[in-house]
């Protein structure tokens, strides 16, 4: 039979154990009175605090540990969101050039289809392609230019208003509900895409839209989305292959 003891540092567990023989037994009781015990803790904490000191000091020279305040360091300003932000880089002249034409070519084909849908009074052109083009030749990396997001939120919106309209008919009612649903929608969709809010309002207050009613959802933002979607990728293209 033998006796157990575990011994551990200040610092960290570095536990240890060993065994007694039996004979040895006799010798712990001297040292397991009261006086030695305390003899023994007060030489244990005196270690546990010579071992935080030299750890601390050398983290501090190591730089490892330890936190350091500075009033210099810059605190954020109310007037931070009105300020540009600080771009990496200055975009180059074809980071501006392809964007901008790709904005030119989608907007002329949608004015062409104009002139074929006219006689049937329909139009491709109305405000949220703009913003559309917008999202996807300036910012094709981006959460709401992702295709996902587009279709989803252009085709749930434009129904949104649809239903809001047929409710409450026209007036600031079917406007203020009417975007609310679209919000509530795109979060719950995961699908933000900021332009398509403007179709429930663009649909209430569009007389020559309201003929429509619910193919409203897939024309003509939907259907205009699907034109930009392919412009957009010769625009990537050009950007990715075609530098100056």
């Amino acid at each position: 039979m033998g006796l157990q003891i575990a011994a551990t540092t200040g610092c960290r567990s570095s536990g240890f154990n060993y065994m007694l023989p039996t004979s040895s037994c006799a010798r712990l009781r001297l040292l397991s009175s009261p006086a030695s015990l305390s003899f023994n803790n007060n030489l244990i904490k005196r270690k546990q605090i010579v071992l935080r000191g030299y750890n601390s000091s050398k983290g501090r020279r190591r730089g490892g540990c330890g936190i350091v305040a500075s009033s210099d360091v810059a605190t954020p300003s109310v007037w931070d969101d009105w300020k540009p932000a600080k771009a990496s880089s200055t975009p180059s002249l074809s980071d501006i050039l392809w964007p901008s034409a790709g904005a030119f070519a989608a907007m002329a084909l949608l004015g062409k289809m104009d002139q074929i849908l006219a006689l049937k009074g329909l139009s491709m052109t109305i405000a949220p392609l703009g913003a559309v083009s917008a999202v996807l030749f300036a910012t094709p990396s981006s959460p709401a230019a992702r295709k996902y997001n587009m279709f989803i939120s252009q085709i749930g919106c434009a129904a949104i208003g649809v239903l809001a309209f047929t409710i409450f008919g026209p007036g600031w009612v079917a406007r203020a509900a009417g975007l609310a649903a679209c919000i509530a929608y795109m979060i719950y969709t995961g699908s933000i895409h900021p332009p398509a809010a403007s179709l429930p309002l663009l649909f209430i207050d569009g007389v020559k839209l309201h003929h429509l009613n619910f193919w409203y959802a897939l024309f003509p933002g939907a259907a205009g989305c699907i034109l930009l979607s392919l412009i957009q990728e010769v625009v990537v293209y050009l950007k990715e292959n075609f530098k100056f």
